[in-house]
């Protein structure tokens, strides 16, 4: 009997991180659904406000009914990435429940005041906010699992890394670009994946950075509108289930063994092996 694979993935109330729980479900894995937004009645303080001035659709109950209707187990457990507290909780309620995670998907950002600001503009607070939750929370919750990964010999680390921590916006920030703080935490982030390899490659543990492009989520759309500048550019979006297919492809295929440490473009991979029928169109 093959023993169950467990993955934690953050921000799986919406966008890439609840496509990626649905991959993975596909692919047999059990799910830990991390994320601030639990249910509909049970929902955290958006940052980010749709064109109809709501919250955003989603939440952890939603994507675990999904998960659930999969014929996969899973659990909701309430994630904020400012909160350390709550980063506890989570992964002990996760290790109750399951015994081990074998897969951490680190999707989740902060959305909030700072992430998007001009640099001049936003009071220092979001700043630092931007950066305790994009860079020292995403490495604490590294820092929880990893020994844990150790002890079993295997484990994948799949972190959401960006373009904005490779390169200059093309654009103004009030034009359509990305601000400092978003921009200097993918990089900072960006560091991690390699080092893990370095360190630890040779001890069962893979870690990747997956770049995913301009991705149509629910959030992207709300900050950028309907029609971004960037696509204007040329720049199509692509839908969230092919960062979602490749993150799947990376935790089950034989051949991703051999690209441990490597910094994925999920878009050009995606399209490369065909990993999502009818797309590109």
């Amino acid at each position: 009997m093959t023993a169950k694979k467990i993955a934690m993935v953050t921000g799986a109330s919406r966008g890439i991180g609840k496509a990626t729980a649905l991959a993975l479900a596909d692919a047999g894995f059990d799910l830990v659904l991390a994320a601030r937004t639990v249910s509909d009645t049970n929902r955290a303080k958006e940052n980010v406000i749709g064109a109809n001035g709501q919250p955003l659709p989603g939440s952890l109950e939603q994507t675990e009914t999904e998960v659930r209707a999969m014929g996969r187990d899973a659990i909701s457990v309430p994630l904020d990435l400012l909160d350390r507290a709550s980063i506890d909780q989570a992964i002990k309620q996760a290790k109750a429940h399951f015994g081990q995670i074998d897969v951490l998907v680190n999707n989740a950002i902060y959305q909030g005041s700072g992430l998007m600001a001009d640099f001049l503009d936003d009071d220092f607070e979001g700043l630092e906010k931007t950066f305790q939750a994009n860079v020292l929370s995403q490495a604490y919750i590294v820092r929880a699992l990893l020994p844990d990964m150790l002890k079993r010999g295997n484990g994948i680390i799949v972190n959401l890394t960006s373009n904005a921590g490779m390169m200059d916006p093309p654009l103004k920030l009030a034009e359509g670009g990305w601000s400092f703080a978003h921009g200097a935490t993918k990089a900072a982030l960006h560091r991690m994946v390699g080092i893990l390899h370095l360190e630890y490659g040779d001890q069962g543990i893979r870690a990747y950075n997956l770049e995913p492009g301009l991705v149509a989520s629910e959030s992207m759309v709300a900050v950028l509108g309907e029609t971004s500048e960037l696509e204007k550019m040329g720049v199509i979006p692509a839908p969230v289930t092919v960062p979602a297919a490749v993150i799947k492809w990376l935790c089950t295929e034989a051949e991703a063994k051999d690209m441990g440490g490597e910094n994925i473009f999920a878009q050009s991979f995606c399209k490369k092996r065909q990993l999502l029928s009818g797309w590109p169109q």
